[in-house]
């Protein structure tokens, strides 16, 4: 009998990509679909947590970082800045809207040291991870 290592983390990316396409289908059919969210990564090196997202299009000011109970939330808006009217598109794939991304962190950070940059349309967020603590093993003499 083979062991296959369950990991529902990963039932749930796929699960998120197939509904992702699900509804890309449909700007390909034509169909409008309204909303925007933009594509993140989250990675690790010795000393830091490292959040980047894609935010083509998206000015800095229209950009909110919330950190809270080792909660990350990314929100903020892409306006449409081309104002023509209903029916004048020949072709129109790119998607306007207000977004909101929340992610439970991995591992603990620093809230006071945190770093955000934004160029080029990446946001790169740099977090500190909090030092574990080594228990220091005692023996208790009982008395």
């Amino acid at each position: 009998m083979t062991l296959v290592r369950f990991e529902p983390m990963r039932e749930l990316q796929n699960f998120d990509d197939y509904v992702q396409n699900f509804f890309n289908s449909f700007s390909q059919l034509g169909i409008k679909r309204e909303g925007f969210s933009p594509r993140i990564d989250i990675s690790t090196d010795e000393k830091n947590l490292i959040v980047e997202a894609e935010l083509p299009g998206v000015k800095k000011e229209n950009i909110k970082l919330q950190l809270e109970d080792n909660i990350l939330t990314i929100s903020g808006e892409k306006k449409s800045e081309n104002k023509i009217e209903e029916g004048k598109y020949y072709r129109n794939e790119r998607n306007f809207g207000s977004f909101k991304r929340c992610f439970t962190l991995p591992e603990e950070v620093e809230s006071d040291k945190v770093d955000a940059k934004f160029e080029n349309g990446i946001l790169r967020i740099v977090m500190n991870k909090v030092e574990e603590k080594t228990s220091k093993e005692r023996i208790i003499e009982l008395k």
